[in-house]
């Protein structure tokens, strides 16, 4: 069930352009299987400079196995990854210029703060006294000024989140690769930390490649988001154009949507279950599935629309979602405001708005 993106709910910063930068990361082909099972299946993906790309999909669909074949701690069975145009096979995680963050943090409880942040500096022999001048930078930079003495073990859940980023950040990565990396912080927490996140990556100009399961996150961080099924790219585009236009059923369903239904598209208009629906001119014709968006779905006068019973309400800040059961035809989600929302039991008749129906490809 889904309604509004949280990541789409408020104003959010222009995508960074990114068509005129050359290629950091490309993966051509690549192929991992486990057995008869293709984790990556022949996948193909370009990762620009200063770009923020997650990779977005539900568990088994090869987001992780990805970011581990990037980072070298997988290989390959066919195709290549290169880094600047370098083909890494061969090539040791520790060579490749990576900066990694994951989950849960893997911090050295022994070490201090500014003893974690300043590690990679350390294996690099940069010396001491532009080490700390590193750390003081970036600590202050994350928002934990002056916290270089500080015991690990003291920190909260997003104070570590901060210094596991300030460390993988530390050596200046030339690709910062983040492994579902506020999964275990709190909602709240997540919301702030990952606003913050997008405003320091286009502030230092950071190469991103992320991998997360949760929808919000991804669309709130990236520039280019990346959704994948069973080993394959289901579709990418920037959060805007995923959420507004999904490119296949999976994809709907996955981002919550539910309104999915077989339809024949004449002209400007679907034959569907729910009657006719209009659709957006240049729509593909002929017999194919059908979304519409809940927003796309307008009440009206029952005399004026398709007659419906109102089943369910649930509330979602200002904006209601209802479980329409129509006269004929399966059930429909729609949003209105909270001023507009009718009680359950109550009838409605129900309309569509073309701009929030989506021709399905199979």
């Amino acid at each position: 069930m889904s309604t509004v993106p949280p990541a789409l709910s408020s104003p959010q910063p222009s995508p960074r352009p990114s068509t005129l930068r050359p290629s950091l990361l490309r993966l051509d082909g690549v192929t991992v299987r486990f057995g008869d099972r293709a984790a990556l299946d022949a996948v193909d993906l370009d990762v620009t400079e200063h770009e923020t790309v997650c990779v977005l999909g539900p568990s088994g669909s090869g987001k992780s196995t990805l970011l581990r074949v990037v980072a070298g701690l997988q290989t390959v069975d066919a195709g290549r990854v290169l880094l600047d145009g370098r083909d890494q096979s061969g090539v040791p995680t520790h060579r490749r210029g990576l900066g990694l963050m994951f989950q849960d943090h893997q911090l050295f409880p022994q070490r201090d703060v500014g003893g974690n942040v300043g590690f990679g500096l350390r294996m690099r022999k940069v010396g001491r006294a532009e080490a700390d001048r590193t750390v003081a930078g970036l600590l202050d930079m994350v928002g934990l000024p002056g916290a270089q003495r500080r015991a690990i073990a003291a920190l909260s859940g997003g104070e570590q989140q901060r210094v596991a980023l300030a460390r993988a950040l530390a050596p200046e990565p030339k690709l910062l690769m983040l492994d579902e990396p506020l999964g275990q912080l709190d909602r709240g927490l997540r919301e702030r930390l990952v606003v913050e996140l997008r405003q320091l990556f286009g502030r230092l100009g950071t190469t991103v490649l992320a991998v997360t399961h949760d929808q919000g996150e991804a669309f709130a961080l990236a520039d280019r988001v990346v959704v994948m099924r069973e080993g394959r790219i289901a579709q990418t585009g920037t959060p805007l154009e995923v959420w507004q236009r999904p490119a296949s059923e999976f994809v709907a369903r996955f981002l919550g949507f539910d309104n999915v239904v077989e339809a024949t598209v004449h002209d400007e208009a679907a034959d569907t279950p729910w009657g006719k629906v209009p659709v957006l001119p240049g729509a593909a014709q002929g017999p194919g599935r059908l979304l519409v968006r809940p927003a796309g779905v307008r009440l009206t006068a029952v005399r004026d629309g398709l007659p419906c019973t109102v089943t369910a309400r649930t509330f979602r800040g200002d904006l209601v979602t209802l479980l329409l059961r129509p006269e004929h035809g399966p059930p429909l989600e729609a949003a209105c405001a909270l001023r507009d929302a009718p009680e359950a039991g109550a009838s409605v008749g129900v309309a569509f708005t073309a701009q929030d129906v989506v021709v399905l490809s199979v």
